[in-house]
């Protein structure tokens, strides 16, 4: 019994402001690529059973291109694999926040696809000796809470759920997405499971054994830098799926062709030098990037950059590659104070501007009806957009 676990594809994701020759934002693009890209995975691989965990969509109330995308994708996953069961449950983002809304989920039946987007299910598939237990995110809020147990005689029990686990974000929570359900490790080991598949994190991540997140099929979390470093201390190459072995319990990575680069530079430290020589440092910097930076998302970090010497930067070169790039980002760090604590965090932490604002967007009360995600997502672009017209006048 070979299953194919794919979660948090966020179809509908928008970001920056270029388009595409059709009219489309070109993140919404790139994300409907990379999905389209792990559908042809999973449908090369013929797995018995196929996984959805969550965020099909990047809001509740998604494009009408990013749904009839995910309806075509999914209708072919369905006539290129028949008979294979595909389950789908809802994250946080596709769940609505108000009774009065209407999940776009529903749709989904019609394609013969088992959707599970409020309360807990049970699936069983006696043919397959297979039994699921497909949690959505709306039912972790029930109350009181589901117990998560295999049932039944099946030899296959798989429980698959969308949420956070146990330290999984660290002791800071500093790259956590609002939003997600905490689930407790007695939760996730209380049952003698075959497989228990997560959404919400974005880089494929162990737990435990038989225990796992697929992570994102691109960068649409509202900290890719932060997952940048992980998968690169944890020599992750990138997105992608998995392939996971019920019976012998091996679970393979499947990593797609990323639709677009995301680069974070290595930090410099402008140090004592003059703003001549962080010209040169900069410039290096970006003319070493293997493909050039046309078209892929920079960002470049520099500490130690007092006011005066970000004003006296070369800024039409910067400008030069912010218009190669599909989005390059100079964040520039004025130096720390001695003792100084600024922003929110530990003595001695700095946090941005940007993730200020963040972390107080993230926490401000909103009526139901505006999605929190895209809310935190526009007033952190339009600081630091704002942040850096600063640092250039």
């Amino acid at each position: 019994m070979r299953i194919a676990h794919v979660a948090d594809p966020h179809l509908g994701f928008r970001q920056y402001t270029r388009l595409t020759s059709r009219g489309l934002n070109q993140r919404e693009a790139d994300v409907a690529t990379a999905f389209g890209r792990a559908i042809d995975g999973v449908i090369a691989s013929a797995p018995d059973v196929v996984i959805v965990a969550g965020d099909i969509f990047h809001s509740v109330r998604p494009t009408n291109s990013a749904i009839l995308f995910a309806f075509r994708q999914l209708a072919r996953l369905v006539d290129r694999l028949p008979g294979v069961p595909v389950i789908a449950i809802a994250g946080n983002h596709d769940t609505p926040r108000s009774t009065d809304t209407v999940s776009i989920f529903g749709l989904f039946h019609e394609l013969g696809i088992h959707v599970v987007h409020d309360d807990a299910r049970r699936l069983d598939f006696p043919e397959r000796g297979l039994s699921v237990l497909a949690v959505p995110h709306q039912a972790l809020f029930r109350e009181p809470r589901l117990a998560f147990e295999p049932a039944g005689q099946a030899p296959h029990q798989v429980l698959v759920l969308h949420g956070e686990t146990p330290g999984l974000f660290g002791p800071d929570r500093g790259g956590a997405e609002p939003g997600g359900a905490f689930l407790s490790t007695e939760e996730l080991t209380g049952g003698d499971w075959s497989y228990v598949a997560l959404g919400h994190y974005h880089v494929q991540h162990q737990v435990r054994e038989r225990i796992w997140y697929a992570g994102a099929l691109d960068y649409v979390s509202p900290n890719p830098w932060g997952e940048l470093r992980e998968e690169r201390e944890r020599a992750i190459p990138g997105k992608g799926w998995l392939l996971a072995d019920l019976a012998s319990g091996t679970v393979t990575p499947h990593f797609i062709e990323p639709p677009r680069r995301v680069i974070d530079l290595r930090t410099i430290d402008a140090g004592d030098f003059a703003s001549a020589e962080l010209d040169r440092m900069l410039e290096e910097a970006v003319e070493s990037v293997p493909g050039a930076i046309d078209d892929a998302v920079v960002r470049q970090v520099v500490i130690n950059v007092p006011r005066t010497m970000a004003r006296e930067l070369d800024h039409a070169e910067i400008r030069n590659w912010k218009a190669r790039a599909l989005h390059f980002q100079l964040d520039l760090r004025r130096p720390e104070a001695a003792g100084r604590v600024v922003g929110i965090g530990a003595p001695g932490t700095r946090q941005t501007l940007p993730e200020i604002v963040a972390a107080h967007l993230a926490a401000r009360p909103l009526p139901a009806s505006v999605d929190r995600e895209a809310f935190v997502r526009v007033g952190t672009d339009l600081m630091t957009t704002l942040e850096q017209d600063t640092q250039a006048s």
